[in-house]
């Protein structure tokens, strides 16, 4: 997406900054893996096809995507500051997070009373997470990651998306509190994932930011997860 082309997420323990071009060369380098491959269901690509990809996915609209990248050291990163700042740029690249978006959005009090658009094509939001570099496993990024990603496309302060997530939209300081923000903010009941269904540590992480497993689709060795789903 344009809209968060210069767009950097500051989180404790990890940055989100957009997918850019010198990121390509280490992410086709990552999609070699062909257990990587098949965790995301991916394809192998030529480096020349990843440089494509990536011009595409910055210009798509259904598609939002941010790098993952590790605070390392006592640096001082602002809550504002660009992709290019050598502060960011200089810290290692360890996965990314995803959102695709499918059908026609709804507002937040439309989407209470109907999950379907227009045509018939319920609106959703798939996410998607990947901590590429084994060494930074297991330390929350992915969970940090998906909270940032979250609140920047819902403008739900990330402090909703837990094992138990509240339901009443943001009011008054709340609301404020989240400053950086797409500028047109999808529903967060739209929020949905993929999962095949042996990925447990995958699994366990989306249920402690409130998704519920609602379907298994058994010829894809999958379950879909909604976030929100029980209430």
């Amino acid at each position: 997406m344009l809209c968060n082309k210069n767009t950097v997420l500051v989180g404790k323990k990890i940055l989100l900054v957009p997918y850019q071009i010198e990121h390509v060369a280490k992410y086709h380098n990552w999609m070699e893996n062909e257990e990587l491959r098949a965790l995301t269901a991916s394809e192998p690509l030529k480096l020349e096809q990843e440089y494509e990809m990536q011009q595409k996915w910055q210009m798509d609209e259904d598609k939002l995507t941010f790098i993952i990248i590790a605070r390392e050291g006592d640096t001082f990163i602002p809550d504002t500051v660009n992709p290019t700042d050598p502060r960011v740029s200089s810290l290692p690249m360890v996965g990314d997070v995803n959102i695709f978006l499918s059908g026609t959005p709804l507002s937040v009090s439309e989407s209470t009373r109907s999950p379907a658009s227009d045509n018939g094509q319920e609106f959703t939001a798939e996410a998607e997470i990947m901590i590429a570099e084994p060494l930074y496993r297991r330390r929350g990024y992915a969970q940090e990651a998906l909270r940032l990603m979250f609140q920047y496309a819902t403008g739900y302060p990330a402090e909703y998306f837990v094992h138990h997530p509240r339901t009443e939209e943001p009011q008054g300081e709340e609301a404020r509190h989240v400053c950086v923000k797409m500028p047109h903010s999808i529903p967060p009941s739209s929020l949905i994932t993929r999962i095949s269904d042996k990925n447990f540590p995958s699994i366990k992480l989306f249920e402690q930011l409130g998704f519920r497993i609602t379907k298994h689709v058994e010829v894809f060795e999958e379950v879909e997860m909604r976030w929100n789903a029980h209430s």
